[in-house]
């Protein structure tokens, strides 16, 4: 740990911000705080808070003087959102990180957590990604514009703590899903489409589900509930201008996920694979050998998350925008 960066003992009372608290990621953290205790927590809807709008910002941590930021607030989506709006994708993720981190230092905010993405590794890195591998090759054009403000979120923590010893620490989580997640065919990732898709045509009682490519690629999924607890453990334990992956360790095949999803739906018909359809990477695992080294790992079987994700949908089906 670096010698200029002073690290503050977080207690039930610390004032924690979650900005981002209406997202999948930013409402597991509040619940994983409420859970473990905390009572002094603050929360903006982008209504009462622009975060793209520095001086409101600035005005919000004079006000509030939180001691603890974390960063759950960016704008996502899929590989389609990702093509289309490629400009709002780097310069909205660009100003929210910006406002936050140079808002919170300026502040006085004594831990800023921030929350990064997988994308962020070269295209072709070895698997397992490994965190050193940042850099180190060109990203996946797809979604490139994302990745890039992501890195640049991390570069500025890191030299936030290297010049001001401001103690802000960056978390790449792999792929996630769980309650609260984006079930829009057009814009969401692979598993909560897959929910959707299946619920659907069981509704229907198609006879097939058509999934893109040839479900060969392997993908890591994580339980956001679990990725919010890792947030509050390394919160509390973690202080280091080293980024930290979260994940599981382990990955299955699109294929495998859709028959694990067509199961938990209950959907009796035959699947049905277009190969003429892009893959993406072959493979895209991350290496959560630090993490662990640190005494935390995922709690939260694939099985298990994907009944949760599906007992979420059909309980809030009403209130989505499908």
């Amino acid at each position: 740990m670096e010698s200029n960066v002073s690290r503050i003992a977080i207690n039930h009372d610390t004032k924690i911000f979650v900005a981002g608290h209406k997202g999948l990621v930013g409402s597991a953290v509040v619940r994983n705080l409420q859970g473990k205790g905390y009572n002094n927590i603050v929360t903006r809807t982008r209504q009462q808070l622009d975060l793209m709008d520095k001086s409101a910002v600035d005005v919000f941590y004079k006000e509030e003087q939180p001691t603890v930021v974390i960063d759950a607030a960016a704008k996502v989506g899929g590989i389609h959102a990702n093509n289309i709006y490629p400009a709002e994708f780097i310069f909205d993720n660009l100003c929210i990180q910006n406002n936050l981190i140079d808002g919170a230092y300026r502040g006085g905010v004594q831990k800023f957590v921030f929350l990064g993405s997988s994308c962020i590794y070269p295209k072709m890195a070895p698997q397992p990604l490994k965190e050193e591998y940042l850099l180190t090759g060109a990203l996946e054009p797809t979604n490139e514009w994302y990745a890039i403000a992501k890195i640049a979120g991390i570069k500025m923590c890191q030299a936030y703590r290297k010049q001001y010893g401001f103690d802000a620490i960056s978390l790449m989580p792999t792929n996630l899903y769980g309650p609260g997640d984006n079930f829009d065919l057009q814009n969401s990732h692979v598993l909560p489409a897959l929910i959707r898709k299946f619920h659907e045509a069981k509704a229907n009682q198609d006879s097939t589900v058509t999934i893109w490519g040839t479900g060969t690629p392997k993908r890591e999924f994580l339980y956001v509930d679990d990725m919010a607890d890792a947030s509050v453990f390394l919160m509390e334990n973690y202080s280091d201008a080293e980024i930290v992956n979260v994940g599981t360790g382990e990955d299955v095949s699109i294929r495998e996920l859709a028959e694990l999803v067509q199961k938990t739906v209950g959907f009796t018909g035959e699947l049905v694979f277009d190969a003429s359809k892009p893959d993406g990477t072959p493979r895209k695992l991350m290496d959560v050998n630090r993490l662990a080294s640190q005494g935390w790992k995922a709690g939260t079987a694939l099985e298990a998350g994907v009944q949760q994700t599906y007992d979420w949908f059909l309980g809030n089906i009403s209130l989505l925008r499908l």
